[in-house]
């Protein structure tokens, strides 16, 4: 049979045909191609590679292992290194750093960006530092066409990634992702269910969710309306519930739900009073917001400090995390930086947790720690950076002090009870290791800590769900599962059976309820401004463990927001989320 010679264009549309068909004329430009970029910079071209004329590669490295491909009109820039058997098919964008396994298939159009813009407020996005984690895919993986990849993800061996999808976080190995953003629909290797079995349920469940979502919406507006009192001192005050005292609390809880469900401050005040409000609570001095008097619904007066200077008190301690994200949410800030934790030195930080209670109070442990680290974001916001060393004595501690064995910290009660410990590293790594964008040490481990815990039925039998103990579940499973794929089916199932329990106790007009009170408190039954804040965060985390978030229409933006707030500690970030 007589060869058939393609026209260039042909070829560097189709490459793979390239080493059977080419003309001599066509390998010698190809070879010539090749040579001019290696000899151009940092490059390393494989046996049998093809790079297109028309490509524009312009790399700062560039490892092309054998056998692999560059098409028509690809952009490849930045710290690129794929194995073999790669192609980059035409149109596509490969920038940042990235690294491809063996056996490599992009599609069309399709986009890895690993690298990123700043986003601060200081000073327009086109003079933003790039930030760059990186992107790893492994060997045997499709990534359809007109995907898009961002930084920072893993995606793991044997995958196939549908077209148009938007990966936004890692996906485990022989995954099939879809979506936007994607999300794990099923395990390649899994046999195929009938239609009915694979459909029935969740069919069900993805109606329950989107009509959730729906009168969430419709009824965002009088949930906070009942639970403002228009005869508190000053104007007007929320309170977590009709009949409650007004609370600082509230306020924030009341502008967390108005964002989540009406992209608007809530309607009882304006934006600017909204945020005039809020920055008159702090005290000028220690940046620190006291609780409401009841008698005068006005500030009182803040509690002692410690010996180190910082409060043990927990309201003035948890309206560091609510107040500093609800004026975030309306465009604004704390006026004053936090100076009891910037002037706290690394000496007395290591003293002070040394000292927490973390065998008999792992709660109050890790909400301390998430409350120094949150001051301690917003002060960098200010440009009020912490003592010398203060926050690497922070991670340096918690990294050698977790446990091996739970990926915890603090110790479990003398029944084994995990609840101190599960609720304490909640609280501690969303201050820590979750706003400030950094891995967590043992995600296995702690997966299997909490799902242990889930077991439990003095917390999770039926009808004794709070919304506390199932966030304290919930996050570090959502978190963990950026990390590894560690029974993802088991923790799949789990948060669809707490969305499954959860949707139905939406009350029309009054939101959800906290839910049956913790030992030591909480606000119980009756719907609220609190329940529904921390109901409406928790519904999106099970619903995107469950690969469902997009049903929702919203994504958190506040205190349980899923994106870190903060820059890393040290420049040493970059290498510890690359190497995770």
């Amino acid at each position: 049979m007589q060869q058939t010679v393609h026209e260039d264009g042909h070829l560097e549309h189709c490459p793979w045909l390239f080493e059977a068909e080419a003309s001599e004329d066509q390998r010698a430009a190809q070879s010539r191609r090749q040579a001019a970029l290696t000899a151009a910079g940092d490059t390393e071209i494989g046996e049998r590679c093809f790079v297109a004329a028309s490509a524009a590669v312009y790399p700062d490295r560039l490892r092309l292992g054998s056998g692999s491909f560059i098409a028509a009109h690809a952009y490849v820039t930045g710290d690129i290194r794929t194995g073999s058997d790669c192609t980059l098919n035409p149109f596509t964008t490969v920038r940042g750093a990235v690294r491809l396994g063996d056996g490599v298939r992009i599609g069309a159009h399709s986009s890895l960006l690993g690298f990123d813009h700043s986003t601060a407020t200081d000073r327009p996005i086109h003079r933003q530092p790039l930030t760059s984690v990186g992107i790893s895919v492994g060997d045997d993986v499709w990534i359809g066409s007109h995907v898009v990849v961002l930084d920072g993800v893993v995606i793991a061996d044997h995958c196939v990634i549908g077209a148009g999808a938007v990966v936004t976080k890692d996906v485990p190995a022989w995954s099939v992702a879809v979506g936007n953003p994607a999300r794990v629909i099923r395990d390649r290797r899994a046999a195929p269910k009938t239609a009915k079995a694979a459909t029935g349920g969740a069919d069900r469940l993805n109606e329950a969710l989107a009509g959730f979502a729906v009168a969430a919406r419709e009824q965002g507006a009088a949930v906070i309306a009942r639970c403002w009192d228009p005869e508190a001192p000053g104007g007007g005050r929320y309170r977590d519930r009709p009949g409650d005292v007004p609370t600082v609390r509230a306020h924030c809880d009341a502008i967390e739900i108005a964002d989540l469900l009406l992209g608007a401050a809530p309607e009882q005040l304006t934006a600017v009073e909204h945020t005039a409000r809020l920055r008159a609570l702090q005290d000028p001095e220690t940046g620190l917001v006291a609780q409401l008097d009841p008698a005068t619904a006005l500030p009182g007066p803040l509690p002692a400090p410690d010996e180190d200077g910082f409060v043990s008190d927990g309201a003035a301690q948890y309206h560091v995390l609510s107040v500093g994200y609800a004026l975030d949410l309306l465009g604004s800030s704390l006026p004053h930086p936090i100076s009891p934790v910037q002037r706290m030195t690394a000496g007395q930080l290591s003293d002070r947790l040394d000292r927490l209670p973390w065998r008999e109070h792992a709660w109050s442990a890790g909400s301390w720690i998430d409350s120094w680290a949150s001051a301690t974001h917003w002060n960098l916001t200010h440009g009020a950076d912490p003592a010398p060393g203060a926050l690497e004595t922070l991670f340096g501690w918690l990294l050698t002090r977790a446990d091996p064995c739970t990926g915890m910290w603090g110790s479990p009660s003398r029944d084994g009870d995990r609840l101190q410990v599960v609720n304490g590293y909640y609280r501690l790594t969303r201050g820590s290791f979750a706003q400030y964008g950094l891995p967590v040490p043992h995600p296995e481990r702690v997966i299997d800590a909490v799902l242990d815990h889930a077991r439990n039925p003095r917390y999770f039998g039926a009808g004794r769900e709070n919304a506390c103990n199932v966030l304290d579940v919930a996050h570090p499973l959502w978190l963990c599962a950026r990390q590894t794929g560690h029974r993802a089916d088991e923790a799949r199932a789990w948060a669809e059976q707490q969305l499954a329990a959860a949707l139905p106790r939406w009350r029309a007009g009054r939101g959800f309820a906290f839910g049956p009170a913790p030992e030591g408190g909480g606000p119980g039954r009756e719907p609220g401004l609190q329940g529904t804040e921390m109901w409406l965060a928790l519904m999106w985390l099970l619903a995107d463990l469950a690969g469902r978030a997009d049903l929702l229409g919203y994504r958190p933006r506040g205190v349980h927001r899923p994106e870190p707030a903060s820059t890393s500690p040290s420049p040493d970030k970059q290498r510890a989320q690359t190497n995770r």
